[in-house]
C-alpha cells in the first residue's frame, strides 16, 4: 500500500554545483545521510529527505528514467525570482488554470531536471512578472 511520495533522486557529475542549486538557490538544507559507497546527498525540507543526489565521475549513457519534472511547495515568490535571476537561472511563471490559480515557476537545475516551485495564489507577482526570466 502506497503511503505517499519518499523522495527523488537525481544523479550528477557536478556535485558542488547541484549542492549549491538546491541548498543556496532553492532552500532545501544538507542533512545526514548513511555511508553510502558513492559519495553524494541527501536534502530536506522539514526534516524529511525529499532529494537525494547521487555523485558520478560521468554520467550514466543512456540516462536512466524518465522523470519529467519535481514539484515543490514554496513561499516567497518574488523574492524567489530575484534570487532565480541574481543567479542567472532562466525560468517560465505559469498562473494555474481552474479555481486553484496557483503561481507555478518552472526551470532547470544544473543536471538538466526540470524543477517546479509551487506558489499559494495569493501571493502577489513582481508588476513585470509576465516579462521576467524567460526560458
Amino acid at each position: 500500500m502506497i503511503l505517499g511520495m519518499d523522495h527523488f533522486t537525481i544523479v550528477t557529475n557536478q556535485l558542488e554545483t547541484t549542492r549549491r542549486f538546491y541548498v543556496d538557490l532553492i532552500g532545501l538544507q544538507e542533512g545526514p545521510r548513511p555511508p553510502f559507497p558513492v559519495d553524494g546527498l541527501w536534502l530536506y525540507v522539514n526534516g524529511k529527505a525529499i532529494l537525494h543526489v547521487i555523485s558520478v565521475d560521468t554520467m550514466p549513457n543512456p540516462r536512466r528514467g524518465v522523470l519529467d519534472h519535481m514539484a515543490f511547495s514554496a513561499q516567497g515568490f518574488s523574492s524567489t525570482l530575484d534570487k532565480l535571476d541574481q543567479y542567472d537561472v532562466r525560468y517560465r511563471i505559469i498562473r494555474a488554470p481552474g479555481n486553484e490559480r496557483t503561481w507555478q515557476v518552472f526551470f532547470k537545475d544544473p543536471n538538466h531536471v526540470d524543477v517546479e516551485l509551487d506558489f499559494d495564489p495569493s501571493e502577489t507577482p513582481p508588476e513585470d512578472w509576465k516579462s521576467r526570466g524567460r526560458q
